[in-house]
């Protein structure tokens, strides 16, 4: 990023001012291309593979009332702000360095998933080859080529992201139309999945992570929005199409061919553009995977380090690591990276939100700086919040182990308990020291 020109641009380190604001058709469209995406359909084929029609869409409107939840509270922050979750993180409980840290986790997160993305890309290849390149090999060479694309700014693919998304609407809708035409449709919304069972905490858990990082960083959109109804119209749009609609296509079509395997599924009817949409997908997904991490961890890393980063060198490194993860296999451990993100982010979450809404421990800095299109000052920004920090961690455990309910739900619950706690607990401490002296 160049300084003055992404201020200008994005407001990446300000406050998006009112005259910035966008209309509420272009917000709801950028959120919705977000969340249409190859991501979206493996989640729902996931679910559709190991559950009956009815589990699978409990899994998905539970889910999803999740990310309503969590994308909702986060977005009306980020509007009524105008910042970014980075720069929100904060002042609503992390500080300095524990925005920083969240930062470095959504970069991470977007590696896990441009191994994912990579290891489809690499079955895309495979069938093209026609077995002159083993998995290994394909992964290799995807890999390394979406990485040397994004390390020296190639722009050529940009057309890939203007052409997969409808190419891609169309070939789902084709397959399934050849689908529902015949005469065995119902059998598929009655029928048991192939795949092995899956819990419906499990499938809520699934849905909330796949879509998780993004609801948590709503604020990044939401902030461009003008009032709390476009809010609440963008975020409520996109889950129904994103999560609702895409889910219930790729459920049937996975009932129906007995297959969570993205390739087999693009192909079956739609065979060689099928196969064609599949490539160009995970493409335009990769490209934004690895260049969003990038960025963000080497702003994490100069704000924790306090030096430059070679941008470059980390593009090269993180490409790498989602490359040697799909070669790992992460793609047999999608169920489990989903779940991981379910548990992990949502108690950051709960963490600010409570900060902000209940606690309000700086929303007078934010209020009067907010007055003057400004930032709080340096020397007033906390340098990490150690509550929070510990809140985020109580909140993932408990999502990880507790057996009760619904993991990324009890994740949530818990960072919002234990940082209530925790600060009530700080502030009858500090009373007590007052009072002492």
């Amino acid at each position: 990023m160049q300084g003055a020109e992404t201020n200008n641009n994005d407001h990446a380190y300000n406050r998006v001012p009112v005259t910035a604001r966008a209309s509420l058709l272009n917000a709801t469209l950028v959120r919705m291309g977000v969340m249409t995406s190859l991501s979206q359909f493996m989640v729902g084929a996931t679910l559709g593979h190991s559950m009956s029609f009815g589990q699978a869409m409990l899994a998905t409107v539970l889910g999803s009332l999740l990310l309503e939840m969590v994308s909702l509270g986060m977005g009306l922050v980020g509007m009524r702000e105008g910042l970014s979750t980075s720069l929100l993180a904060r002042w609503c409980g992390f500080g300095r360095i524990g925005s920083c840290l969240i930062g470095v986790f959504i970069a991470l997160s977007l590696i896990g998933w441009f191994g994912v993305q990579n290891s489809v890309l690499a079955d895309g290849l495979l069938h093209v080859s026609q077995g002159t390149l083993n998995f290994t090999a394909a992964a290799i060479l995807s890999g390394l080529s979406i990485t040397l694309l994004v390390l020296y700014g190639f722009s050529a693919l940009s057309w890939t992201a203007k052409i997969s998304v409808p190419l891609f609407f169309l070939v789902v809708l084709y397959i399934l139309y050849d689908i529902v035409s015949g005469p065995q449709v119902l059998n598929f919304l009655d029928g048991q999945p192939n795949g092995p069972a899956m819990s419906l905490s499990q499938g809520a858990t699934m849905v909330a992570g796949g879509y998780i990082v993004g609801a948590l960083i709503s604020p990044d959109i939401c902030r461009y929005c003008k009032n709390k109804n476009h809010v609440l119209f963008m975020v409520t749009s996109s889950i129904i199409v994103g999560e609702i609609i895409i889910n219930c296509l790729s459920v049937i079509v996975a009932h129906a061919l007995g297959t969570a395997d993205v390739v087999s599924i693009m192909t079956h009817s739609a065979g060689g553009i099928g196969l064609v949409t599949v490539i160009l997908s995970a493409i335009k997904v990769n490209d934004v995977n690895l260049y969003s991490a990038s960025l963000g961890m080497a702003s994490a890393l100069d704000a924790l380090t306090h030096r430059k980063w070679r941008y470059r060198w980390l593009t090269l490194i993180l490409g790498l690591t989602g490359t040697a993860l799909s070669v790992m296999g992460i793609i047999s451990h999608f169920i489990d990276f989903l779940i991981l993100l379910g548990v992990l982010f949502p108690p950051i979450a709960g963490v600010m939100l409570v900060d902000y809404y209940v606690l309000r421990t700086h929303r007078v800095l934010l209020d009067a700086t907010r007055a003057r299109h400004a930032l709080p000052d340096a020397a007033a920004t906390p340098t990490i919040g150690w509550p929070a920090m510990a809140a985020w961690l109580g909140g993932s455990t408990v999502g990880l182990t507790c057996q009760l309910g619904i993991p990324s739900l009890n994740a949530l619950l818990a960072g919002c308990l234990f940082y209530w706690l925790m600060a009530q607990a700080k502030q009858r401490i500090s009373g007590r020291c007052r009072s002492d002296g």
